[in-house]
């Protein structure tokens, strides 16, 4: 569905893009195609499509998928959707929050699911951060983000896009970078550029570590005062209770330098690190 279809298809209804909740409809056919692609779906999966919009992607979805579970927070958009898809018994329209939706409940039955998604990107980090810790609901991921957060995903250790979201990802899933895409292939058009993320969940975390909450808690605390070295930053957060001299002799025992800052170190590192802190 072009841009000027889309738009005509919105105009028809009454409806108008809604900044509220960050809708840029994807109307380029061949990254609605190459989305579905990268998704890999088979004819007995089930995908859960968050923020279908105008159904584009959700068409393409139900030719390949034995179920789509689609979650629309707009209720106008949604009721399109239902009546749009009334017939189609591949198709369950869902109009709610992703973040207030119980998905245990919801995909219990067909579990694991495939996730497909354009994601509002002022929540794409609250989403992902939610969905990824359910282990048993989810196989793999397919997004469309802000490039930007796509780059943080990916990076490695020493990479200026290098951060606490780069582990928590990389912790539950193998992030790939599948393609860009320009704002032109939205309507409207968004002032960023995107990128469309694929994410396989790992089966069992790549690192092992007796406490992944507090070791995501001495991330967050090293990346939030990145200017400060690695032993000050986590030393300094309160919440954490854990000296500077602490630090510098755990880091010491794996052999770092005690000044070392917290993006030189890998998620193996962070949870050897957490072991020693908290196990000792």
């Amino acid at each position: 569905m072009s841009t000027g279809e889309t738009r005509k298809k919105l105009e028809s209804r009454g409806f108008s893009p809604n900044k509220r909740f960050g809708q840029n409809f994807l109307t380029d056919e061949n990254v609605l195609d190459g989305i579905v692609d990268a998704a890999g779906i088979e004819p007995a999966d089930t995908v859960l499509e968050i923020g279908p919009g105008t159904g584009a992607l959700t068409k393409r979805l139900a030719k390949r998928a034995a179920k789509v579970i689609a979650v629309e927070i707009d209720r106008g958009l949604a009721g399109m959707l239902e009546e749009e898809f009334r017939d189609d018994e591949h198709v369950r329209i869902i109009c709610g929050d992703i973040l207030k939706t119980d998905l245990g409940a919801l995909l219990k039955e067909h579990a694991p699911v495939k996730v497909v998604a354009n994601l509002p990107y002022y929540i794409t980090t609250p989403i992902l951060l939610e969905l990824l810790p359910k282990e048993n609901l989810f196989e793999s991921f397919v997004i469309m983000i802000q490039k930007e957060v796509a780059d943080r995903m990916s990076a490695a250790p020493g990479n200026k896009d290098y951060g606490a979201l780069s582990l928590v990802i990389q912790y539950y899933g193998k992030p790939r970078i599948v393609m860009e895409v320009p704002p032109s292939a939205f309507y409207p058009a968004p002032e960023v550029t995107s990128s469309v993320v694929r994410i396989d969940r790992h089966e069992t975390p790549p690192v092992d570590t007796k406490d992944p909450d507090r070791m995501f808690a001495v991330i967050r605390a090293a990346f939030g005062k990145r200017r400060k070295t690695l032993a000050n930053a986590v030393s300094s957060d309160p919440g954490l209770e854990i000296s500077a001299a602490g630090m510098r002799s755990a880091l010491r025992s794996m052999g770092l330098d005690e000044a070392v800052r917290g993006e030189a170190l890998s998620l193996s590192d962070y949870a050897g690190l957490c072991d020693r802190l908290f196990l000792s």
